[in-house]
């Protein structure tokens, strides 16, 4: 479980940079850099959807993180072990616009 801020503010799942879905997975198979990682859980807000939540997760500083990052040196075993993670993506229209801001080459 890592201590999760996120500034993907068109996200449906955000709220005041918290995530409601309860659990995240970062995407970036073979990432280098954090450039090549995405926040796959990545669903975009649109007019109408605010009421599409989870309904069993509230918005949480806390949050599990599985990863694909195989190259991340916070990466064990497919979760993240980073005791504070930062997700980016200022106005991503998609999974591939968002970025794991932590992701530290091994």
């Amino acid at each position: 479980m890592a201590d999760l801020k996120c500034s993907v503010e068109n996200c449906i799942y955000n709220e005041q940079h918290l995530c409601s879905k309860g659990d995240i997975m970062v995407g970036g198979r073979h990432a280098s850099c954090c450039d090549d990682t995405c926040c796959e859980s990545f669903i975009q807000r649109r007019e109408g959807q605010d009421s599409f939540k989870n309904s069993t997760a509230h918005p949480s500083h806390i949050i599990s993180i599985d990863c694909e990052a195989a190259n991340c040196g916070y990466n064990e075993d497919y979760k993240c072990t980073a005791g504070h993670v930062d997700i980016c993506g200022c106005g991503a229209c998609e999974c591939e616009g968002t970025a794991c801001a932590t992701f530290t080459d091994r």
